[in-house]
């Protein structure tokens, strides 16, 4: 009992939104079996975000096995101060998805998957460009590409083996 407790009170520090629920059809024999595919979003709004798609014959299924998914998916970005620590352009397929620092106060200026995971990711302040195709599976893998990329200035100069210091000049 209190194991599941506390598994659930873990499981709701992160938030969830849905990006997609679409009901598929294959084509049989005796007709065709509907099914439904989910594609899920996972973040605890302070510098971790995941996605992941569920298929299942009924949608709460679906929508179950998409965030679990998106659990398992979960990947750190690196904040500076509400926005990101750099400009990067994240690419999947044919879509590329260009991410700017914005100044304090600009807001989350970005559309469709994108938006959804920079707020669940914790970002406040960001500038965004979607190239290509605009499908929301491929803009929502584009933008987690692009957000794993990020790297703080802490993290570039351990890599390097340098201070700061070194790096900034």
């Amino acid at each position: 009992m209190a194991r599941d407790r506390d598994n659930r009170e873990r499981e709701s520090e992160y938030k969830e939104r849905l990006l997609r629920i679409s009901r598929v059809s294959k084509t049989v024999k005796g007709g065709r079996r509907i099914s439904f595919s989910v594609l899920a979003a996972v973040g605890d709004e302070k510098g971790k975000v995941g996605i992941g798609l569920g298929k299942a014959n009924g949608v709460p299924d679906a929508i179950r096995k998409a965030i679990a998914n998106a659990k398992k998916n979960l990947v750190n970005v690196s904040l500076k101060g509400g926005t990101l620590p750099h400009e990067q352009i994240g690419k999947y397929n044919a879509t590329s998805v260009l991410l700017k620092p914005a100044s304090k106060g600009t807001g989350v200026i970005a559309g469709s998957a994108t938006r959804e995971l920079l707020e669940l990711a914790g970002v406040t302040d960001v500038l965004t460009k979607i190239r290509g195709s605009k499908t929301k599976d491929n803009v929502a893998r584009a933008t987690l590409e692009g957000l794993k990329q990020l790297r703080s200035i802490e993290d570039v100069a351990r890599l390097r083996g340098k201070s700061v210091e070194e790096i900034l000049g």
